[in-house]
């Protein structure tokens, strides 16, 4: 059963409100056919920020732990989410995610891999992989404020005022599909996203200490 409309229905007003969205480029949003929506991850509420830029359903990529508890899982599943097992099924991921883009319908990544505030987060390759395997776009997103919506760290829940910057789609070639075209997209688009956000300056996270930064699981590549 897809929850997908009703819960954007509940969500959509109420977030626009509270956060006082500011979304800008939005035309850069697909209105129809499939597209890769890659944006920072500060907070993990930016899923149901990202959702706000569309009317159409984004079906997520999601860590596969969510889905160990019957509750989350009935309720992800509804959402239309994708499960990504962090060292395993990554493949099977990607595949799954590849067969909603070739039936013409929005994924949403956030390549970063986690939202805790460690200062080293580079982009995965997960998003530039699944682009480089279906031609859909990558469009870039930069999230403005949210992790002062819920803190990843201490769970405190705020009421900021959230900007949401969208850029040009990257359009990408097919036939290019090695490792090596893989990382340059990555980093193609990790300089978009940072391009976007670059007028608000960074995060204001409490961070984790650079050390532990090693400790990031290699997720999405």
């Amino acid at each position: 059963m897809n929850i997908y409309p009703f819960v954007d229905l509940l969500t959509r007003r109420f977030l626009m409100r509270a956060y006082k969205i500011t979304i800008l480029g939005q035309e850069h949003i697909p209105t129809h056919g499939p597209a890769i929506l890659a944006a920072n991850h500060e907070s993990v509420l930016d899923p149901w920020f990202l959702g706000t830029c569309t009317p159409r359903q984004v079906h997520y990529l999601a860590k596969a732990e969510l889905f160990r508890y019957p509750g989350v899982r009935a309720v992800l599943n509804g959402l239309g989410c994708v499960p990504v097992a962090r060292g395993f099924d990554r493949g099977k991921a990607v595949d799954h995610a590849a067969r909603l883009l070739r039936e013409g319908k929005l994924v949403g990544v956030f390549p970063q891999g986690t939202c805790l505030p460690h200062r080293q987060r580079p982009f995965r390759r997960g998003a530039a992989r699944l682009a480089l395997a279906t031609g859909a776009p990558l469009v870039p997103f930069a999230l403005i404020g949210t992790e002062l919506a819920l803190q990843p760290r201490t769970h405190r829940i705020g009421f900021p005022t959230v900007t949401i910057a969208v850029g040009e789609p990257i359009k990408v070639d097919t036939n290019a599909g090695s490792q090596e075209a893989a990382t340059q997209l990555t980093t193609r688009l990790e300089a978009a996203v940072a391009a976007l956000r670059a007028p608000y300056g960074d995060p204001r996270h409490a961070w984790f200490a650079s050390s532990e930064a090693a400790t990031i699981p290699a997720e999405g590549q």
